[in-house]
């Protein structure tokens, strides 16, 4: 298959790329910094294409059959009115970008995968959400998954999934930054601990993408979440035993709000969520329980 990755440099992007070209598939990134891509003997099916490229010489990815689109600025930063601006300007620019190559291209991609986010639901200590829960503009990161899932609608393709995304946990994003209290025997519960957090391994999330490219009955949204949320309490707890570290400092709200602001949203606020489609579609998890993830990313 001939895929084309906009992202393709990310933290979630790179595992992807490795993941196609390991099983014999062609891939082309779509990157403002195309010094980022390394081919080589080993890897002459690893191409980077530029945006600019892309919309002055489409015929360049002629032939590609799916398209996933990654990019978009970081949610981790301070969120001023830059940064707001920059992180719903960067998602929708990428999928309106993708929407005018696919319309220049023949045939077009048979199958577009783009990354949305499952804060599209809203938060809630309560209520339990799936793919057909409806979306809810409730703050900023909500807003911004539905432009985003807008803006995705809008790209020609036979198929669009949706990718609803939780907190991926890995070598590389967020993860190390989430250890890394308790790697300083300082790590607790942050807040009521009660918020929920739906995530899932990234080597879960790179197999659910192969997943969606590979099974042609999968549209529209995809929650890609591990089936076990957990509650942070929790999670941290599983951390702590998983690196042979206390579980034992709370972190209060108030504390997270003054050092974060509107951001600490990330930390104190959540949703339970549920990958029905990808269960129902035959997806089974490597990891589907946060002790065996942890483990796997820093057990002893």
């Amino acid at each position: 298959m001939k895929v084309a990755i906009a992202g393709g440099t990310g933290f979630i992007g790179s595992a992807l790329t490795n993941a196609l070209l390991e099983r014999g598939d062609e891939v082309w990134v779509i990157t403002r910094s195309p010094r980022k891509i390394t081919g080589g003997e080993t890897r002459e099916k690893l191409h980077g294409v530029t945006w600019d490229e892309c919309a002055a010489q489409p015929g360049k990815l002629q032939g590609v059959e799916a398209v996933v689109n990654l990019a978009g600025e970081t949610i981790n930063q301070r969120w001023t009115a830059g940064a707001k601006k920059r992180i719903v300007d960067s998602r929708l620019f990428a999928a309106r970008e993708i929407a005018r190559l696919a319309e220049r291209l023949e045939p077009r991609p048979h199958t577009v995968i783009n990354s949305s986010g499952v804060s599209i639901y809203g938060t809630s200590e309560t209520e339990t959400f799936d793919e057909d829960s409806p979306a809810v503009e409730s703050d900023f990161l909500s807003r911004v998954a539905v432009r985003w899932e807008e803006a995705a609608g809008a790209i020609p393709a036979g198929r669009v999934i949706r990718l609803r995304t939780g907190v991926v946990l890995g070598r590389g994003g967020a993860f190390p930054l989430m250890a890394l209290p308790y790697r300083l025997f300082a790590g607790g519960r942050i807040g009521s601990g009660r918020q929920w957090m739906s995530w899932i391994h990234i080597e879960d999330m790179v197999r659910l993408i192969l997943h969606c490219l590979d099974t042609p009955g999968i549209a529209g949204p995809v929650n890609a979440t591990s089936p076990e949320p957990v509650t942070n309490d929790r999670f941290g707890r599983a951390l702590a035993k998983a690196m042979g570290r206390p579980h034992w400092l709370p972190v209060p709200a108030a504390a997270m709000k003054a050092l974060l602001g509107e951001m600490s949203t990330l930390l104190l606020d959540g949703q339970r969520v549920i990958p029905r489609k990808a269960l129902e579609t035959g997806f089974r998890f490597r990891f589907p329980d946060i002790q065996s993830a942890v483990h796997n990313l820093v057990g002893r």
